[in-house]
Formats: C-alpha cells, sequence, structure tokens
C-alpha cells in the first residue's frame, strides 16, 4: 500500500478546493484511506493518519472512527505517537464516553515516567478531559508531582490538581499540605497556577477560605515585588512586569478579603499603590486597575481608597476605548448604591455617554444615570434625560420613558413639574411608555386640585398638535371629561387661559371618536368624556346625537358604552348628574407604595382599624374606592354604593338593572365572593326593589344600635324571610340629634368573605336637625353557614360646612338575627 499523504500537502489540498462539495469529496476520500490503513493495522503511519484525522475533526467533519488509535498511540513508547495521541485524546474524547476508561493505566503509567516532557503530555490531559472516576483514581500522583522540585510539572499538576477538586471536591483536602510551600516559588508560572489553585479552594470551601487567610501579607508581598521590581523581559508585557499574576493576585485578595477586616486591613496600602503606580496608557495597565477597582469595592477597604476606586472609573470614561467606557460604566452602576456621592462627581461625563454612538454604553449610562437622580439634581438630570428620550432609538424610549416616571414620583420637586415632565414624556414617547402609565397620570392629576384648570389646558393644546400618541390622547380625554368646565370657563391662573367654547371642545373629541390614528380604547375615552361634559356643559342635544350615533358601532366596547348612556338619557336621566359628577381623590394602592395601614404578608392588622382615623375627603359621597382602603384585609366582601341623592329608594334598583356587573369604580375589583348555592335566590343582580320582600317579621330579634357619636345615631332592624331563613333583612334608621342638618350622607357596609352582602339605596342623603325625621336604607344578608354575623360600617357626610369621615365595627348582633 503506497505511503499516505503527508498532513501538510493534505492541508494544501483542501485549500485548493473552489466550492464545499469539493471540498467534502477530498475528506471523504482522505477518510476512506485513513479507515482502511486502521484496519491494516498499520502503526507506521497510525501518528500521521491520526494527526490529518484531526485536522479534520477541527473543520467540522466527523472523526470519532480515530478514538481507539489515540489510545494505542497513547500506549506507544515512542515521544511523538504520545503526543498526536494525547492530543487527539484531549480533542475526541470526553467523559461521556466510556471508552476513555481504558486509558486511566496509560495516564497513571506516565505519570511516573522518567521523562518530563511524558509526564506533562499525562497532566494536561487528564487535567483537561478526566472524569471522576479517572480523578480518584489518578488523585495520588498528582498531589506527589505537586511536591516535586521541578517547576514544570509543578505548574502542570497544580492546573490538574484545580481539574480534579471540581470534579471531585472531596479530595481537596488531599491538595492541603502540598500548598504550603507553592507560594515560596520563584518561578512565575508555578506562582500563577498555585494562586489558581488557592483560589479554587477558597471559592468552593469556606474553612479553606479561612485556612489561606493567613498567606494574605505573602500574597501582599509577591504583588508588591511584582510592582517594585524593575525590567524584566521574560515577564514583561508593555512595560508592566507580569499583569497575569497581578491580576490572578488581586482576584485571590479579593476572595480573602471580602467580609474579613483583618485581611482587609492588611492589603490596603497595597491596592493604593497598585491604583497609583499602574500606568494608564496601554490596555495591560488598565486591566490591572480594573482588577483593584473590584478588590478595593469588594472587601471592607477604606473610604479614601473607595472614592479612588471610584476615580478610577471615572478616567475609564474618559477613555477612547469603548469596551473600558463600557466596564466602568457597569462598575459605577454596581458601586452607586454604596458609594453615592463619590459616583454623583462623575454625573456629568456619564451624562456624555448618554451621547455615544455605541448603543451598549448608551444604555449603560442611561441606567446609571436614573440611579444617580436624587431630590437635589433631579431639574438637571431630568433636563438630560427628556433630551435624550426626544433623539434615542426606539429600542430605549420604552427603559428611559419608565424612568422619568419613576424619578418624577419618587423626587418631583412640585406636582406642576411633575405634570409637565409626564406630560413631556407622553409627547415625546407616548407609544412606548408601560399600560399603567395612563391610569398613573389621572390619579396623579386627580389628587392635584388646584392644578385642574392648568391641566385640562396644557392637555386640550397638546389634542390640538397632535393625536397620535393614544396615551397622551386617552389622558387628554379623560381630563376634558372631568374638568371641561374648567377649561370653557378660563380659570387657569398658572399660564394665560385659552377662549375656548363649548363647541371647539366637543369638534375635538368627536374629531377622536373618527379618526383613524384613535385605537378602540382611545374612542371610548372620548366617547365617556362626550358624555361626562353633558354635565358639565349646556350642548346636551349635540351630546345626545353623538352618543346615539354610535349605539349601532361595530365595535362592541364603543356600542355597549353607547347604548347605557343612552339609557341614561332617556330612562334614568334623574341619575345622571350623580353618576357623571367629579371623580374624588384617589388614594394610591399597595402596590405602588407603603402605606398607612400595617401590613403583614398581606394581612391587614385589624387592631389598626379600630383606631385608624381617615383623613377628610372633598366629595365623600362619591368616594367609591374608600371602603377597600378601610378594610384592607383579605377577609371581607365589600359592597360599594353609589348614593343618589333627592331620589326615590328604588332608583338603586334601576341603576343595577342597567348597568349589570360594569365597574362604575375605576378602582381595583373587589375579591368575589362565594357562589351562591342554587337553593337560593341569587338576589345581587336580579332586578333590585328598595322595598324588601321579606314580610314576616321574626318574633322576639330586638333592634340594636350600631353607632352613637357626634349627635349621629345608627339603629338597625331585623327581619327574616321562612321561605329562606339564609337571609336577614337588616334595616338602617339614621337620625340627628344637633341643630343643624347633616348633608350627603353616605353608609357603606362590608361583611366577611362567608357572607353576601346587598345595599340598596337610602331614602335620603340629608339626616333632618333635631331628629325630626330620619334616613333608612336596606341591607340584605346571606348567611349560608350562619354564622355569628360581624360588620364593619363607614359613615361620611357634611355637617356644618365640614366633611366628616368615621368607621366602627359592629359585633353584637342578636343571636336571633344569624342562627
Amino acid at each position: 500500500m503506497p505511503a499516505p499523504i503527508r498532513l501538510r500537502e493534505l492541508i494544501r489540498t483542501i485549500r485548493t478546493a473552489r466550492t464545499q462539495a469539493e471540498e467534502r469529496e477530498m475528506i471523504q476520500k482522505e477518510c476512506a484511506a485513513i479507515r482502511s490503513s486502521f484496519r491494516e493495522e498499520d502503526n507506521t503511519y497510525r501518528c500521521r493518519n491520526v494527526a490529518k484525522l484531526l485536522y479534520m475533526h477541527m473543520l467540522g467533519y466527523p472523526a470519532h472512527f480515530g478514538q481507539l488509535e489515540c489510545l494505542k498511540l497513547i500506549a506507544s513508547q515512542k515521544f511523538t505517537d504520545k503526543r498526536i495521541g494525547y492530543l487527539g485524546a484531549m480533542l475526541l474524547l470526553d467523559e461521556r464516553q466510556d471508552v476513555h476508561l481504558l486509558m486511566t493505566n496509560c495516564i497513571k503509567n506516565d505519570l511516573n515516567h522518567s521523562t518530563q516532557y511524558v509526564q506533562g503530555l499525562s497532566l494536561c490531559t487528564l487535567g483537561c478531559m478526566g472524569s471522576s472516576e479517572m480523578c480518584r483514581d489518578l488523585a495520588g500522583e498528582v498531589e506527589k508531582l505537586l511536591k516535586t522540585s521541578n517547576s514544570y510539572l509543578r505548574k502542570k499538576a497544580a492546573l490538574c490538581a484545580v481539574h480534579v477538586i471540581r470534579k471531585v471536591p472531596e479530595l481537596m483536602e488531599m491538595f492541603l499540605p502540598a500548598t504550603k510551600n507553592l507560594l515560596s516559588e520563584k518561578n512565575h508560572g508555578v506562582l500563577h497556577t498555585s494562586v489558581v489553585l488557592l483560589t479554587e479552594m477558597c471559592e468552593r470551601s469556606p474553612d479553606m477560605l479561612s485556612h489561606f487567610r493567613k498567606l494574605v501579607p505573602q500574597l501582599v508581598r509577591i504583588l508588591k515585588n511584582l510592582i517594585m521590581s524593575g525590567y524584566s523581559p521574560e515577564h514583561d508585557v508593555s512595560g508592566i512586569s507580569d499583569p497575569f499574576l497581578q491580576v490572578r493576585i488581586l482576584r485571590l485578595l479579593r476572595i480573602l478579603g471580602k467580609g474579613d477586616d483583618d485581611s482587609s486591613e492588611a492589603m490596603n496600602d497595597i491596592l493604593a499603590q497598585v491604583a497609583t503606580n499602574t500606568e494608564t496608557s496601554k490596555n495591560v495597565g488598565n486591566a490591572i486597575l480594573y482588577e483593584t477597582v473590584l478588590t478595593i469595592m469588594d472587601i471592607k477597604s477604606e473610604s479614601g481608597l473607595r472614592v479612588l476606586a471610584i476615580n478610577i472609573l471615572g478616567r475609564f470614561l474618559l477613555n477612547n476605548d469603548k469596551n473600558i467606557r463600557y466596564v466602568a460604566l457597569t462598575s459605577l452602576l454596581k458601586t452607586v448604591q454604596t458609594d453615592h456621592n463619590a459616583v454623583q462627581r462623575h454625573r456629568s461625563t456619564i451624562v456624555d455617554c448618554l451621547k455615544d454612538l455605541d448603543v451598549s454604553i448608551k444604555r449603560r449610562a442611561m441606567e446609571l444615570s436614573f440611579a444617580l437622580v436624587n431630590g437635589n439634581n433631579i431639574r438637571g438630570m431630568m433636563k438630560e434625560l427628556l433630551y435624550f428620550l426626544d433623539s434615542c432609538d426606539p429600542d430605549f424610549k420604552a427603559d428611559c420613558a419608565s424612568g422619568i416616571f419613576l424619578a418624577a414620583e419618587k423626587y418631583a420637586p412640585s406636582k406642576r413639574w411633575h405634570i409637565d415632565t409626564v406630560m413631556r414624556v407622553l409627547t415625546t414617547a407616548g407609544s412606548y411608555v408601560r399600560d399603567d402609565s395612563v391610569p398613573n397620570l389621572i390619579q396623579l392629576i386627580t389628587n392635584s386640585v388646584e392644578m385642574h384648570a392648568y391641566t385640562v389646558q396644557r392637555l386640550y393644546k397638546a389634542l390640538l398638535d397632535d393625536i397620535s400618541q393614544q396615551p397622551l390622547v386617552q389622558v387628554a380625554s379623560w381630563c376634558i371629561g372631568e374638568y371641561g368646565d374648567l377649561l370653557v370657563s378660563g380659570q387657569c391662573e398658572e399660564e394665560e387661559p385659552i377662549q375656548v367654547s363649548e363647541d371647539e371642545v366637543l369638534d375635538v373629541l368627536e374629531g377622536l371618536l373618527v379618526s383613524n390614528l384613535s385605537t378602540p380604547v382611545t374612542r371610548a375615552y372620548s366617547l365617556t368624556a362626550i358624555m361626562k361634559l353633558s354635565t358639565r356643559f349646556s350642548s346636551v342635544n349635540r351630546i345626545k346625537k353623538v352618543v346615539s350615533i354610535y349605539g349601532s358601532s361595530i365595535d362592541v366596547e364603543l356600542q355597549q358604552r353607547a347604548v347605557e348612556y343612552n339609557a341614561l338619557f332617556k330612562k334614568y336621566d334623574h341619575m345622571r348628574p350623580a353618576l357623571l359628577e367629579r371623580m374624588p381623590i384617589m388614594e394610591k394602592t399597595a402596590t405602588n407604595g407603603p402605606t398607612d395601614i400595617a401590613q403583614t404578608n398581606g394581612e391587614t392588622d385589624s387592631t389598626i382599624l379600630d383606631t385608624k382615623h381617615l383623613p377628610s375627603i372633598t366629595h365623600p359621597a362619591s368616594q367609591a374606592n374608600d371602603l377597600l382602603d378601610l378594610l384592607g384585609g383579605n377577609d371581607v366582601v365589600p359592597v360599594i354604593q353609589t348614593t343618589v341623592p333627592t331620589k326615590p329608594a328604588s332608583a338603586g334598583g334601576e341603576l343595577l338593572d342597567l348597568l349589570g356587573d360594569l365597574s362604575l369604580t375605576g378602582g381595583p375589583t373587589p375579591t368575589p365572593a362565594p357562589s351562591v348555592p342554587m337553593s337560593q335566590p341569587p338576589f345581587l343582580l336580579d332586578g333590585l326593589s328598595s322595598q324588601p320582600i321579606f314580610n314576616d317579621i321574626a318574633a322576639g330579634i330586638p333592634p340594636m344600635t350600631a353607632y352613637n357619636k357626634n349627635g349621629l345615631k345608627i339603629e338597625f332592624t331585623f327581619e327574616r324571610s321562612n321561605p329562606s331563613p339564609n337571609i336577614a333583612v337588616i334595616t338602617i334608621h339614621a337620625t340627628n340629634s344637633t341643630e343643624a342638618d347633616m348633608t350627603e350622607f353616605v353608609f357603606q357596609a362590608a361583611v366577611p368573605k362567608t357572607f353576601q352582602l346587598q345595599l340598596l339605596s337610602p331614602s335620603s342623603n340629608v339626616v333632618p336637625a333635631l331628629n325630626q325625621g330620619s334616613v333608612t336604607q336596606v341591607i340584605r344578608v346571606l348567611n349560608p353557614q350562619k354564622q355569628q354575623l360581624r360588620m364593619r360600617i363607614k359613615l361620611t357626610y357634611t355637617h356644618k360646612g365640614s366633611p366628616v369621615q368615621d368607621l366602627a365595627e359592629v359585633n353584637n348582633f342578636p343571636p336571633q338575627s344569624w342562627q
């Protein structure tokens, strides 16, 4: 058989291939020749064939059929065969193939070989692909070589020991005696691999970490010698002595000094020397400085040293290399929480990085800029970030807008500034903001009572300029619907009021309904705004026409709203002013920040409810979410009633008939009550009447006084139904013994989840003075489990021009009312 071609000729031949198919043909032809040679047990050219096979493996072609040939080469006595055999084993074998176990004995023999280069080959192979079984079998030989005086073998044995520890951590203690003298070695290669071994042992075992902390002075001495040593051509890299060893020592010092005062104190001086003496004109010096900064930040270093580290990162920000600037921004972002003031000194440089062309640097600079925002620099930083928002790529706009919203909410110097900032974001990047931005801004505007006229005027102007930003249009529609009368009357004091007629405002809202830019949600906002203006404007007939048109809209949501609004105009016109009155001040929910009521794992402390006095509210009669805020805990089912003043009690049932389960509160949906058993009448939404249908007066159920305070007295009387004994009907009687009427009276109640409660409309919202009359209201309670009845009540009214709120818990119900 002719001699196979040499590896160099094969490489030259493959490189002449003009197409992938031609190269594949050459490879297949050569693989066939190699297989034939393997079958004939050709020992002469086995080394050459395996070398060619490894080259083809590097090109991505299959070479697994050469695995056993590698083992045969390893067993050979020739060094050239062993070298190719071990190289092939490292490339073609791993611990997933059982065949690798066949070479364990060969490696053990070679670890005890008389030639250091053969020992080195076996150490490299074991350290590269040794399995846990091989490591257990051969750890003793590695430990012996770690103690030898031969530097060439010690450095390879140290790296092999690292692999053994990773595979079999319990063998770590075997290498502990051998590590005692490793750092005394003068050879830099041994020092380097010894530091790697010590680092691995410290990271894997807290006991080893404590044991090796006594080596800190020795490591400091080695590092100091490297810094102070003169020029050494053997170790010099760009004018710095062995930067690789310096970096490894700094990493080990970082691990040893973390959380330990004594070790940190011992390395403070050397870290300061490295930080001040290292040349920064080359990348080598920057790499050492970066590791020094990380070490200073991780250990318990002095404050001056930390400032020095942050100043080094500040210098990195001025470097022309983008990678160094990115590393500096990332490191500053990690340290900004612990060393905020030191990082603040580089704020202008960080803000300049927002203008960088590299997107990674811009993103890191944006994140760091938001982390630097505080109450002192909020105006300046927001100016820069808003400018960045104007010019940044679309990928950044969503995150930037969210960051601005959060920073403005936390540090806003005034409500006007807060509103202006959020409106600027919506104008610039409205299509990119999060879904909760619209309700959050609406809440902000609602709670800023003195800014209503200014806000609605600004939003109206924004609508005239641009209707493409849907979140902005939605907020503007909501505000015009709520405060349209302020817009038309020109009551704005913060800036020059504009002259707007009712027809002009309606023209703008009608334009949103027909605009192709408007989403279905935006149209719903606009239609609701037009409906609200029916109680604020005099153009009621025009509004009726607009609403009636959309009663046949193909958009189901819009059609439903229009049908319900049409019903309000026709059948329920007497309820329209109460339903469309202005929204009250909205209290923040617990998800947006801490509340006044203490909570533990989502539960409200019931004891607080007995003493908690909520602040007075300007519009108590329509504070729909108050009861949810009041009750807080998870064990109650609140029923929130919308009061209908000056109308008979039957209006409440009509309202529920009209709107079904549509939420009128705009607040969070209450926790659903347990389903009513089929044997009981589902009385929650079934054509309610204000007059009780229970005519069987339960004998022996005495009335009770539920509340008596500040001249207001609430009495409960009880009725039970014979067919449905689980349903109790409670009639409240509110009387007023003071000399002035109590107006805007609202009674609210809530019961635990095991009950169901239905609160009907009151007979009036005025409690006459001097007990000259009373307000009555019916409560129906379903108690299927016949548990003791408990109820929390909330009373809101206006007395002598001052709003009053109070709450109480009623637990002393007569047993006959619930048994």
